[in-house]
């Protein structure tokens, strides 16, 4: 029996990773959870699973919850997310929640030897250096959830690093993948939220649309695979179902296909050495697909894509810029303060502006994390 922590259960990965936890009721146990604002959805998931620990993001959750549930432990905010992280009687940690929040807990739970099973893009592209060294120092696997990563982890089963040639990592293209840049001037939120292939929460959504998700992807694949960034590559297909490719230095190429369903990666990742059936997934029939699509990613229509690459290559602090200029960047569009196009432009600013600094210790990190945030919301 594995005993999960989860960080972001009702966030779109939390609530999936917890599907797969109740199809496979026999080889896995929800033991820990952390939660933000949607109390509601926490309520019944505390009464289906009865976690031993949660942690909410507010004190009056705490205050309200730990009456209702007097048999739960209850802790709330940041010192909660480290709680569950290291809670003693799990064995792997998901870190499913959104953003640069999710660093510190990992980075703890690295230290305690839970498995990392890794949703979070932002614990890697913030902070890679030290997460991989923390993970070698302690001996801790950490396995990706999202779909590209878990793709190239499972074409890479049974394979040596030295004969790999490089990484292809697809990409949907997003919401206005079939738009020329002339016609995102006036694009709605609504649009950007309007994702093809995948239901995603609304940040990863709007990434997708401006090719950031991406690009972040890009970043954390050089970290988990730890190849240069002239050897990771990106490929438009519209159809999700090659989920990301290996050529070795043979010629050969390896690719894992399904279909777009986030509950495969995740049971991967949760099961991994191991595979469970999974009855609920729909089948992938290529003869009913009948073709596949691809296409090159220009940096010139998918700027942030670019700023991804430039970030990732100077290294140092400057990828903790990019990600916090995104975050920030895509509140303010989501909220309506800000058009599609000005995500990309304020990033870029936010760019310029930084000097990197080389192997930045976490405080440092974490101050031009808070500076930056500042400097976006000051263009604001």
């Amino acid at each position: 029996m594995k005993k999960i922590s989860l960080l972001g259960a009702t966030g779109s990965i939390g609530t999936q990773t917890l599907q797969v936890i109740k199809e496979h009721a026999d080889q896995f146990k929800l033991v820990a959870m952390s939660v933000g604002h949607n109390v509601e959805l926490a309520r019944k998931i505390m009464k289906q699973f009865n976690p031993k620990l949660v942690s909410v993001q507010d004190k009056a959750a705490y205050e309200s919850l730990k009456l209702e549930f007097p048999k739960i432990k209850f802790t709330y905010g940041e010192t909660g997310l480290t709680e569950v992280a290291v809670f003693d009687e799990a064995n792997i940690l998901v870190n499913a929640v959104l953003g640069s929040v999710g660093l510190y807990p990992t980075l703890q739970a690295i230290e305690a030897k839970k498995t990392i099973a890794i949703a979070n893009k932002e614990t890697l592209v913030t902070a890679g250096h030290l997460v991989m060294e923390a993970a070698k120092r302690n001996k801790v696997a950490l396995l990706p959830v999202d779909s590209e990563h878990s793709a190239i982890f499972q074409s890479l089963q049974g394979e040596k690093e030295k004969n790999i040639q490089r990484l292809i990592i697809t990409a949907s293209g997003g919401s206005f993948r079939d738009k020329e840049r002339e016609e995102l001037k006036h694009v709605t939120v609504e649009e950007a939220l309007n994702h093809p292939n995948w239901s995603m929460g609304a940040k990863i959504t709007v990434d997708s649309a401006t090719m950031m998700n991406k690009g972040l992807e890009v970043i954390e694949a050089h970290w988990l695979f730890s190849l240069p960034y002239e050897k990771i590559d990106c490929l438009m297909h519209k159809e999700s179902i090659i989920h990301s490719l290996v050529e070795f230095h043979d010629s050969s190429i390896i690719a894992q296909l399904g279909t777009p369903d986030m509950r495969v990666p995740i049971q991967y990742a949760l099961s991994y050495p191991d595979r469970l059936p999974l009855q609920s997934a729909n089948r992938l029939n290529l003869a009913e697909i009948g073709k596949l699509h691809f296409q090159q990613l220009s940096f010139e229509r998918f700027r942030c894509l670019q700023f991804a690459y430039e970030a990732g290559k100077t290294g140092g602090t400057m990828p903790t810029v990019l990600n916090a200029a995104n975050e920030v960047t895509v509140a303010a569009f989501l909220s309506g303060k800000i058009t599609f196009l000005e995500i990309e432009t304020l990033i870029e600013k936010a760019l310029m502006d930084h000097t990197a600094i080389e192997n930045p210790s976490l405080s440092v990190i974490q101050e031009v994390d808070q500076e930056t945030r500042q400097f976006v919301h000051s263009l604001l």
